[in-house]
């Protein structure tokens, strides 16, 4: 290790698991709710399994809380600001705090917006994925068109001046043209952030056993330089791979992810990834099964792993290389703990290959980097 540890900021991902319906494309730790949901033994176990990770805390406050899933905004606003009012009690908050949750369009989870704003959810986080009826089926969406359509307004109606769309593009059998207008009606929608990004075949999903028929990557790639012209043309900057914000409005949460902050988790499955003060990264990640995870009597952990000097440049670039500026340099040895001359010798073979900056001050991904990510990264593992 190298130079005085600075501690990274500090956020919390809280995972609630269940959703009405799996999706086929979904491998997340979801699962299809019961008619009842244990909503107060759930909360419950979130506070009991925070307390048992208290020490990694190290007096920072929280910038940011992610309530992610499943579908969290199927609990109730009640519980929600049960688990917030004790996250504040053992954690401090900083004056700027975003508490994001993830939501889904439709009547039922839409009447709730209001009471999540009262409770100091000052983010929502919708998943459209489209605005095309035809599309929602095939993605085993449960909303419509229309209610998409409508959300981004109950949103804003119920208090929120910063929210996310979530959107899908290289969906089952699109056209540029059917995915251009699911970008417009977004736009449209006037959201302070726009999620956008290409639908993937991923394993233990029911789309990995029985693929649908998906556009030819000629299409994709036409779908990719349509769609970020127009994401440009109407004032959405593209900081990372996938996301697009207008000006000041990225996700703070999503930001610290990126920069190699550090995160803790909590729920089904969660993971965490924390710097100890010796300078020492771990990640650790929880009971992945609901039943298990509340039937959990001494902790809550599944596994923890250390994070050796060997590993550290390629998780830390793997992150940083998403974002379209990068990050400074000095950020590297900050976050790790390493000299910078750790990375010099991939650092020259990525410039001499064009897919790295040349700016000493930086790491950053050029555009050819961003095309061949894969690449880029691949010769940090070497």
């Amino acid at each position: 290790m190298s130079g005085p540890i600075h501690l990274p900021p500090l956020a919390l991902y809280i995972h609630i698991p269940w959703c009405i319906r799996k999706c086929p494309y979904c491998d997340f730790n979801s699962h299809a709710a019961s008619q009842e949901l244990p909503e107060s033994a759930y909360v419950q176990a979130l506070l009991a399994d925070l307390a048992q990770d208290l020490n990694y805390v190290q007096k920072r406050p929280l910038g940011s809380i992610f309530f992610g899933g499943g579908t969290p905004s199927l609990f109730s606003a009640q519980a929600l600001e049960q688990i917030l009012q004790a996250v504040q009690q053992l954690i401090p908050f900083t004056d700027d705090i975003e508490i994001t949750l993830e939501a889904n369009p439709g009547t039922f989870e839409q009447e709730k917006f209001k009471a999540f704003r009262k409770i100091g959810i000052n983010r929502l986080s919708i998943g459209m994925q489209s605005f095309q009826d035809e599309k929602l089926i095939a993605l085993g969406r449960v909303h419509n068109g229309a209610e998409a359509l409508q959300a981004a307004d109950m949103a804003r109606q119920a208090g929120f001046d910063n929210f996310n769309l979530d959107l899908m593009h290289g969906l089952p059998q699109q056209s540029v043209e059917d995915a251009l207008y699911d970008l417009q009606r977004a736009i449209a929608q006037k959201p302070t952030h726009i999620s956008w990004y290409q639908l993937t075949m991923e394993p233990n999903t029911v789309f990995w056993s029985k693929p649908p028929l998906l556009p030819e990557d000629e299409i994709l790639w036409d779908i990719q330089e349509a769609g970020q012209a127009l994401l440009a043309e109407h004032g959405y900057q593209q900081y990372e791979i996938s996301a697009y914000a207008q000006p000041q409005k990225q996700a703070k949460h999503n930001l610290n992810y990126w920069q190699f902050g550090d995160f803790l988790g909590i729920g089904a499955g969660a993971h965490a990834k924390l710097t100890l003060p010796n300078g020492q990264i771990k990640r650790l990640w929880k009971t992945r099964q609901p039943k298990d995870y509340l039937n959990a009597t001494h902790s809550y952990l599944a596994g923890e792993s250390w994070l050796s000097p060997q590993e550290l440049p390629f998780e830390f670039l793997m992150n940083a290389l998403r974002l379209t500026e990068g990050v400074a340099s000095h950020s590297f040895t900050e976050r790790t703990g390493l000299p910078l001359s750790t990375l010099a010798k991939a650092r020259a073979i990525a410039e001499q290959k064009q897919l790295l900056n040349t700016d000493p001050t930086r790491l950053q991904a050029s555009a050819k980097g961003h095309l061949f990510l894969n690449d880029l990264l691949q010769i940090f593992l070497e």
